[in-house]
């Protein structure tokens, strides 16, 4: 459940209330309570925009606020109203962790605590013996028959310690990067943590919709992490002015996991600057045909670091292997905190063969193919189904009405896909689905059509 705190000056309007709720919590958001100080709790303004979103509203006495820890106490508000915060602790009172700071709109302040999320679900979860995988974005099919070669070679070679000297040098080499600029990791969630652990930000933020690895790690470091949410209305694209100029780490994805949506580079590259790391995930870069949004080349812009996979596009989810590229020194101090030998010989094997010109012809190729093949899914889906956003990676995000029903039907049916809701700003009613070959989409439509025909749904929806 998500709670959003909220304090507001006496005969503040319900649009303003509303104007400071959506920029904080996405409208379609489920299972949100607002609460405020009791005698905030009569205002006319506050209780119609609870309504019109039709949000629960609770009112807390001040003593009970004022017994909530909070990042954030004010001596001016505890003089003013017996409490030292009314968003930030109205949002805490009921447990549960701070996802969105103290933030001022005009007259109205907001916060938001979740208390029910997990971060870390993810689309392997959704699986199960004999049922066809639209939940995990890895390519099917894969590796290919050469990459298993190369790995069964390396296996060969595992007597001996790892060197990571050839996968460093042909990393730097493809990207136009000095070897200093590469990090090698066991894979793109091994590079979060380390940012968790080496980094101390005063300010963090994850951008969402987004892979939720992030954020899990930074709070389980201990980081205080803020989010900026991305809004539906907009086709979930980035507005760079939307993050706090005071945001000391920024992380976000490109092309965004679980929209597909593909920010401009200018638009990423906008939230660069001095004193600010800046951490995209472009795990699905190489899914879009010629990367036209990728920063990988970018060792001009201060903080940038960027965050590759293999994962994707070769089928080694299993194998663990990823890199990142950013500035000597910040490289130098996550690769401080990893430990020795933090890459295995097939993995570093693995590195140099999928940087290799053939391999990226090859990877190029297969591109296009999933540009072409997530066209067919996009024009055999039910017209009840919509497209969120413009997607451009190997899987669409879908808005189904009584989604978390259709998930379990589909399920039922022989269909795995991935839930939206544990992404947060997203509900139950999104579903991400994995791109795959034509004949597997179009059979994916027709058991989706048919389930949509079968429930009980709402004309208007139909």
């Amino acid at each position: 459940m998500m709670t959003v705190g909220v304090g507001a000056s006496a005969g503040v309007p319900a649009e303003e209330v509303l104007a400071a709720l959506d920029a904080v919590v996405p409208a379609s958001t489920g299972r949100v309570t607002l609460a405020t100080l009791d005698v905030r709790a009569t205002e006319p303004g506050l209780r119609e925009a609870a309504e019109r979103r039709g949000w629960p509203l609770t009112g807390h006495p001040a003593a009970a606020l004022a017994a909530v820890p909070v990042p954030a106490p004010s001596a001016r508000v505890a003089a003013a109203v017996g409490t030292p915060s009314v968003a930030e602790a109205a949002a805490l009172l009921g447990g549960g962790q701070l996802v969105v700071g103290r933030t001022v709109h005009g007259r109205v302040t907001v916060a938001v605590a979740r208390t029910d999320e997990d971060l870390h679900h993810h689309g392997d979860v959704e699986l199960a013996p004999g049922l066809v995988d639209l939940a995990v974005n890895v390519r099917a099919g894969a590796p290919p028959a050469w990459l298993r070669a190369v790995l069964h070679a390396a296996v060969e070679d595992s007597a001996a310690y790892p060197d990571p000297g050839p996968a460093r040098r042909a990393v730097a080499a493809v990207h136009g990067r000095a070897e200093e600029e590469v990090l090698l990791a066991a894979g793109a969630a091994e590079v979060f943590t380390l940012v968790a652990r080496a980094l101390r930000p005063r300010r963090p933020f994850v951008v969402h919709p987004s892979f939720t690895e992030p954020e899990a790690a930074l709070r389980a470091a201990g980081h205080a992490v803020q989010r900026v949410h991305l809004r539906g209305e907009d086709g979930y694209r980035l507005d760079p002015a939307a993050v706090p100029e005071d945001a000391d780490l920024v992380v976000l994805g490109n092309p965004t996991n679980p929209t597909s949506v593909l920010h401009p580079a200018a638009a990423v590259a906008a939230l660069a600057r001095p004193g600010r790391v800046l951490v995209v995930d472009e795990a699905f870069a190489d899914t879009v045909p010629g990367e036209p949004a990728s920063l990988v080349g970018r060792g001009d812009l201060p903080g940038v670091l960027v965050v590759r996979s293999l994962t994707k596009t070769w089928g080694l989810a299993g194998l663990r292997v990823g890199y990142a590229l950013g500035p000597a020194d910040l490289v130098a101090a996550l690769a401080a905190a990893q430990p020795h030998w933090p890459v295995s010989t097939p993995a570093l094997a693995a590195l140099v063969a999928c940087t290799s010109e053939a391999a990226r012809t090859e990877a190029a190729a297969l591109a296009t193919e999933t540009a072409v093949h997530r066209a067919a899914l996009l024009a055999a889906l039910p017209p009840s189904v919509q497209v969120i956003g413009v997607p451009t990676s190997s899987f669409v995000l879908l808005g189904v009405p009584g989604g978390a029903a259709v998930r379990k039907r589909l399920r039922d049916a022989g269909w795995a896909v991935r839930r939206g809701d544990t992404f947060p700003g997203l509900s139950d009613d999104h579903l991400r689905v994995a791109v795959r070959e034509p004949a597997t989409s179009r059979a994916f439509a027709a058991a989706l059509a048919e389930i949509l025909a079968r429930m009980d749904v709402p004309e208007e929806h139909r």
